[in-house]
């Protein structure tokens, strides 16, 4: 069951599907592109903080951010801290920019013009990946 904002009445949205560009390659060669990352909560955000990993370096807050509020990745449902370090760089930094839209700004849609004509529109970044439907 979906929370439920009270002043509009409307489900909250708190997970948001997602298609990595490259996609996690598991120990037996299977490529995982879909996912789903649900809304960080306070406790997600402090508790990496003692985290020996993070003291020594910061840069592996993002890793474990992302293990607790990634909660699929194609058959895998359990995200963990390896599965993270394992992605490519790129899916590591969509996945980033996906966290920081959704907990940051509330939306996973981003603006972006036409190279051909300059126009300018939304896109859902979280969307499927090209060619699929």
């Amino acid at each position: 069951m979906s929370p439920t904002d009270e002043a509009s009445g409307q489900a909250m949205l708190t997970e948001y599907p997602f298609v990595l560009p490259r996609g996690y390659v598991d120990p037996q060669g299977r490529v995982h592109r879909e996912g789903l990352m649900r809304l960080a909560t306070a406790r997600d955000e402090i508790a990496p903080q003692v985290d020996p990993k993070v003291q020594r370096n910061g840069a592996y807050l993002t890793v474990i951010l992302l293990s607790r509020t990634v909660t699929r990745l194609g058959d895998v449902s359990d995200v963990t801290t390896d599965v993270i370090e394992n992605l490519f760089a790129s899916d590591l930094a969509f996945l980033q920019d996906l966290y920081r839209r959704i907990n940051q700004e509330g939306r996973t849609e981003a603006e972006v013009s036409c190279p051909s004509c300059e126009r300018r529109f939304l896109v859902d970044v979280a969307g499927e990946a090209p060619g699929e439907s």
